[in-house]
């Protein structure tokens, strides 16, 4: 767990799926994202507790005075090469974002990988989300020409890779 004046980070719980869900349906259309071939439409959205309760995956959500304000998480890139994981549904309300949090959470979310002994974290984002791709790359992730694995989301159309050193 992270704390940093009035926000801190915890893996995600069962009674955070529906306001987790409700975060990540909210978001996402501002981008764009509400379309097929996006993770809105992705069945574990709904559960995400449990679509993360696997040893080799986490989601930490993102509480401000208590509240949840947003969240992402780490899991094996479905079709991916083995020791590939993926930066999945991170995505914060407006009130989080400019805070720095999201550069926080990220550097948290890449520890964990590297503790779980994944060698490189892969994302797939879209054009618009030029926030979250300049944090991407200041952290070193590198822009692929492709995607890699079989997500479904076909709808992103940036895709960015980062090998992860050991610690």
């Amino acid at each position: 767990m992270s704390e940093t004046s009035a926000h801190r980070f915890r893996r995600i719980e069962a009674r955070d799926d529906p306001v987790v869900a409700s975060i990540i349906r909210a978001v996402m259309p501002e981008f764009g994202a509400d379309g097929p071939g996006f993770a809105i439409h992705d069945p574990e959205v709904a559960a995400m507790s449990r679509a993360y309760a696997g040893a080799d995956a986490v989601y930490l959500v993102v509480e401000l005075d208590g509240r949840v304000v947003g969240g992402g998480g780490i899991a094996p890139l479905r079709g991916g090469p083995p020791g590939v994981c993926e930066l999945q549904k991170m995505y914060f309300l407006p009130e989080l974002r400019g805070r720095g949090i999201g550069r926080a959470l990220l550097v948290e979310l890449l520890q964990r990988a590297r503790a779980l002994g994944y060698r490189s974290c892969y994302l797939e984002t879209l054009t618009g989300m030029d926030a979250a791709q300049r944090l991407y790359r200041s952290l070193g992730f590198a822009p692929r020409c492709s995607p890699l694995g079989a997500t479904g989301h076909g709808g992103c159309d940036r895709w960015y890779e980062l090998e992860l050193a050991p610690t």
